[in-house]
């Protein structure tokens, strides 16, 4: 049969550890039917995905797949860039962004007859500082949201990302940056720019609506700071799809971006925290990932 590693993060989406074996047992049982060895390994923490997915090509397997959040898919696909390794993904997670946006399954099972039998499409990939993102990253409101997720110890799942939405919201305090995308300079005082590779955050928010995941280029969305009760009056505009007419919301597109400011800036790639310095530098990398989709 042929060999494929399935990397499985067992806490992702508030997923109980003990359901891991059987949810696991099931996915190898229904790849077998379909003349797949499934080698599911379960995470350990933080990188392990990403140095199971490398030694996974290193050993000649031509499909990967990543059963976890957009963090989980991050670190797989981090490691399949510009080769010939496809991803796969079983989406698992909080918003599961990629996978939406994707038009995956929702069901393990049914992804991962798509992982198996679906096409090939390849998709572009961005980095910040060389660091790789596949869905969104950025600086702001989200990535606040992000780094109070990951220090707080919230529950994984929607819920848990709520809470720290509601927790960042009113402690938030904006940094003046100067947004360059393409050599075309704006200074800002954002309540978040957005460097959007998909549409979606995950869960339907549409902070990208006309970003395509092929066209080479990022879609820079930046959206300025307004006190809290205006804020909120502007979030059903992120779920309907019409956040490019909201005031004081730019929308641009380009392939060199770079964002700097007085101080260190945190951003986030695809949801993950992370700290940079006092400029950011983000590029696009047109068609450096093979993913696998629904055929049609």
């Amino acid at each position: 049969m042929t060999p494929v590693t399935v990397i499985l993060n067992p806490i992702s989406g508030g997923r109980r550890p003990a359901d891991v074996p059987g949810q696991a047992e099931q996915v190898a049982v229904l790849a077998a039917s379909r003349g797949v060895e499934a080698r599911v390994i379960v995470t350990e923490g933080a990188g392990h995905a990403r140095e199971l997915a490398a030694a996974a090509a290193v050993r000649g397997e031509s499909l990967v797949i990543a059963w976890g959040g957009d963090g989980t898919v991050n670190e797989v696909a981090s490691a399949l860039v510009f080769s010939a390794v496809s991803l796969g993904i079983l989406p698992a997670g909080s918003g599961n962004g990629l996978a939406r946006d994707l038009g995956l399954p929702t069901t393990a099972q049914a992804a991962l007859l798509t992982a198996l039998e679906g096409r090939c499409r390849t998709i572009d990939a961005g980095d910040v500082d060389g660091r790789f993102f596949f869905n969104v990253a950025g600086i702001g409101l989200d990535a606040d949201v992000a780094h109070r997720f990951a220090a707080n110890g919230l529950s994984r799942g929607f819920r848990g990302y709520v809470m720290a939405g509601m927790q960042a919201l009113t402690a938030f305090e904006p940094v003046p940056c100067r947004v360059v995308v393409d050599g075309l300079a704006r200074a800002t005082r954002p309540l978040l720019v957005a460097l959007a590779n998909s549409r979606q955050y995950g869960s339907g928010a549409l902070i990208a609506p006309a970003a395509r995941l092929d066209d080479g280029l990022l879609d820079v969305v930046t959206v300025e700071y307004r006190p809290l009760g205006a804020t909120l009056r502007r979030l059903p505009s992120l779920f309907s799809g019409r956040i490019a007419s909201v005031p004081g919301v730019h929308c641009r597109t380009g392939r060199d971006i770079v964002i700097a400011a007085e101080c260190p800036l945190r951003y986030h790639l695809d949801g993950e925290p992370m700290q940079g310095g006092s400029a950011l530098h983000a590029r696009v990398h047109p068609g450096a990932l093979r993913v696998q989709v629904p055929d049609g």
